[in-house]
C-alpha cells in the first residue's frame, strides 16, 4: 500500500489556501483535480460545455493531477475541493485511519478506460504477452492493478510470464513507449487513437471490456468539506448527473462537438471515434450512484494485486445520498 502520509507531508509545504471562493456574482468556484485529461470523462466535459454547472451556480477550475496519488494529495492538503480518481486512493487513506478521510459521493465511469497498445498489427491473444514487457502504470493504481487482474484471468502471471513495468509515471507512459520502451503499453483515449493514426502502434483490446464493471473513477472530497458544504456537493453532483444523461441521449458526433473545446488539439473525427469506442464497452455510468457490487470487485482486484491489507465497508467509503438525489431529478 502506498505511503500516503509521507507524500502528504511533502505536499503540505507547497499547498495552496483551501476552500472554495464565493464570487460577488453568487457563483461558487470549485477546484477539481482530475487524474488525467481524457475523453474517458466525456460526461464531465459535456456538463461543462452544456452549462449544467452554470445552472447550478458553479464554475469549475479544472486541474490535471497526473496520477491518483497526486489528486489525493491535493484534496488532503486543501489545494482543491474535489478530486476525480480511482476509489483505491480513498481506500488507502481510509485504511491509514485519517479522521478527515475523503468520502466518495459520485461515480463517473464503470469500466477501465485503458486500451492495450502494441507495436504490431497482430491477431491478438493474451498468450502473445509471454516473455514481453508491458508498461502498466504506477504500482497500486487501478490501471496497473486491473491490467494484472486481466492478465491473471487469461493465464498470464505478472512478473513471471510477462513483465509489468511500473516505474514510469502515468502521464509519461505514451512518450516512453514511443521512445522504444516496452513491447506493449496501456493507454487512455484520445492518446491511443492519436498514436495509432501517427503510425506508432496499434490498439489491440479494451482492458475494461475484459475486466468487467468496477467503479473505475469517482469524485471525492475531504470529510469535513463534505459535511460543511452539502449544498455545493449536491449542486456539483446534479451537474454530473445531467452530463451523464446528456451523453446517453446524444450521438457520438454530438458528444464530440460538445467536448471539442476541452481537446483543441484533437480532430473531431477522432473524438467521435473515441466516444463510440467508450460507449461500445459501456464505460460511462448512467447515474452518479455507486453500486456495492462494483466496489467489491474493485477490492478483489486490489487483493489479487497484493495492495489491500483489509477490505473496507461500503458505507465507510461512499455517501450515495447526493448521487441518489441527483439521479432522481
Amino acid at each position: 500500500m502506498k505511503k500516503w502520509i509521507a507524500l502528504l507531508l511533502t505536499a503540505l509545504l507547497a499547498a495552496l489556501p483551501a476552500g472554495c471562493a464565493r464570487q460577488e456574482t453568487g457563483v461558487t468556484t470549485l477546484r477539481l483535480s482530475e487524474v488525467t485529461h481524457s475523453v474517458f470523462y466525456a460526461p464531465q466535459y459535456a456538463a461543462m460545455s452544456q452549462g449544467f454547472f452554470a445552472e447550478e451556480g458553479l464554475e469549475l477550475e479544472l486541474l490535471n493531477g497526473g496520477g491518483a496519488d497526486k489528486v489525493m494529495t491535493s484534496v488532503l492538503t486543501g489545494e482543491v475541493e474535489i478530486g476525480l480518481a480511482g476509489p483505491e486512493a480513498s481506500i488507502y487513506v481510509l485504511l491509514e485511519g485519517r479522521e478527515n478521510a475523503p468520502k466518495i459521493f459520485a461515480q463517473l465511469t464503470r469500466r477501465d478506460g485503458n486500451f492495450l497498445f502494441g507495436r504490431t498489427d497482430e491477431d491478438f491473444s493474451w498468450e502473445n504477452l509471454r516473455g514481453k514487457t508491458i508498461i502498466g502504470g504506477r504500482k497500486g493504481g487501478v490501471p496497473e492493478m486491473t491490467l494484472e487482474y486481466v492478465m491473471k484471468q487469461n493465464g498470464i502471471i505478472p512478473q513471471q510470464d510477462a513483465i509489468v513495468d511500473t516505474t514510469i509515471q502515468f502521464d509519461m507512459m505514451a512518450g516512453a513507449f514511443s521512445g522504444g520502451n516496452g513491447d506493449y503499453v496501456t493507454l487512455f483515449e484520445p492518446t491511443a487513437t492519436e498514436m495509432e493514426l501517427a503510425g506508432q502502434g496499434y490498439i489491440l483490446c479494451s482492458i475494461g471490456e475484459e475486466s468487467g464493471e468496477i467503479p473505475y473513477t469517482a469524485y471525492f472530497a475531504a470529510g469535513d468539506y463534505l459535511e460543511e458544504n452539502p449544498e455545493i456537493i449536491q449542486k456539483f453532483t446534479n451537474a454530473i448527473a445531467k452530463g451523464q444523461r446528456w451523453v446517453a441521449e446524444h450521438t457520438d458526433a454530438e458528444v464530440a462537438e460538445a467536448i471539442a473545446p476541452y481537446f483543441p488539439d484533437t480532430d473531431l473525427s477522432v473524438l467521435e471515434a473515441v466516444s463510440a469506442r467508450y460507449r461500445g464497452i459501456g464505460a460511462w455510468n448512467e447515474t452518479p450512484v455507486m453500486g456495492e457490487e462494483g466496489l467489491e470487485r474493485l477490492q478483489d482486484v486490489m487483493e489479487e494485486a497484493g495492495e489491500l491489507k483489509e477490505r473496507v465497508e461500503f458505507s465507510q467509503l461512499v455517501d450515495n445520498s447526493f448521487a441518489e438525489k441527483a439521479a432522481a431529478q
